[in-house]
């Protein structure tokens, strides 16, 4: 039975229209009864016609990822371990924030595939090897999971309002399912996010970038972790593949929106990459982007199992930042969330709980 989940809007209709001859504003009333409502029954679906409920329940089905484990973390971070229809296993995390209102809104960190070919050195995610790309189905699946557990039920003013596809896997290695996931979110039938909510974070794949950057369905983030070429190859050997000055001269001319900036990435391994040095050539390296077009994320390292690193002492992370700033870069040190239940940036390694 096909699921409904791996449906866009437009393949709905067409496989509506062909295969249960229902119309156009019928594949709509159901897309919205999955995304907006959170159907997991076809029965649930009373503004629906008897004949075509019964219809859709002899041929498809709605299958969500089913929760595997949960952890909630000292400061409220929540990690779920979610077993897909083949038995394989992702994490994605949510991670809250207080808004100027005084609600608690929520971030999501989507995993795209399970595990990651990219095999960076300092990523326990890396370091478990790629099995297979998520489908688009799985990949908002997550979604539907944490706004359940959230009761997030408002799709005009949602708990959940950014969603980062910073979690298992490399996102442009999965450009079809991510692509058609993000023509989804920013259906404003379905699940409404606006493209300025949505964020995708590369290491640098060359096949993708300009698609994603043409679609302007969300924005750019690069895990960037080297001002150096030689140093990149050391701690990203894959990513490296791409010669960072290329990256950047693809970066130079990627297309932003009005006061939309390039987000770079950058981890602090103690005594590797933290050093006043590494700060000259990152601020250099960003200068040649041109003025405004970049913005400079610090993230300290986050222990990951058998990686041969660690994080640097606090002085040398505030020096660090604080040399960016005087070259009028704007740098800020992103507090790491979930750190004590493996929820951190570099830390998702979906093991059995």
């Amino acid at each position: 039975m096909i699921n409904l989940l791996n449906f866009t809007l437009p393949e709905l209709t067409a496989w509506m229209q062909n295969e249960l001859g229902e119309p156009k504003f019928r594949a709509v009333q159901v897309w919205q009864w999955i995304w907006q409502k959170m159907a997991r029954d076809f029965a649930d679906m009373s503004d629906v016609s008897k004949a075509c409920r019964a219809r859709l329940a002899a041929t498809a089905r709605i299958s969500w990822p089913e929760i595997a484990g949960l952890e909630e973390s000292r400061d409220g971070t929540t990690k779920f371990l979610l077993r897909l229809e083949d038995s394989a296993l992702v994490e994605t995390v949510l991670i809250p924030s207080d808004s100027r209102e005084g609600v608690r809104r929520w971030t999501q960190c989507l995993s795209s595939q399970v595990g990651c070919a990219m095999g960076c050195t300092f990523c326990a995610t890396g370091q478990m090897g790629f099995e297979r790309n998520m489908s688009m189905g799985e990949i908002l699946g997550q979604i539907l999971v944490a706004r359940e557990h959230l009761g997030d039920k408002r799709p005009d003013w949602p708990i959940l309002r950014n969603l980062v596809f910073m979690g298992m896997g490399e996102p442009l290695l999965n450009l079809t399912e991510v692509m058609r996931a993000l023509r989804s979110l920013n259906n404003d039938k379905g699940l409404n996010f606006s493209p300025r909510r949505i964020t995708v974070s590369t290491c640098g794949i060359e096949k993708g970038l300009a698609e994603l950057g043409e679609s302007g369905l969300a924005y750019l983030a690069v895990s960037l972790h080297a001002p150096t070429q030689e140093l990149r190859a050391r701690i990203m050997p894959k990513a490296a593949r791409w010669p960072l000055d290329r990256l950047l001269a693809a970066l130079d001319s990627y297309p932003l929106k009005t006061r939309e900036r390039i987000t770079f990435e950058y981890l602090l391994l103690g005594g590797i990459n933290d050093g006043p040095e590494q700060a000259r050539e990152l601020a250099r390296l960003i200068h040649g982007m041109g003025r405004g077009k970049g913005k400079l994320n610090l993230i300290v390292y986050n222990p990951a199992e058998g990686a041969p690193y660690a994080a640097p002492d606090e002085a040398r992370v505030l020096a660090f930042e604080q040399y960016l700033w005087k070259r009028q870069i704007t740098a800020i040190i992103r507090k790491s969330k979930g750190q004590d239940i493996k929820a951190a940036c570099g830390q998702l390694r979906a093991i059995s709980l």
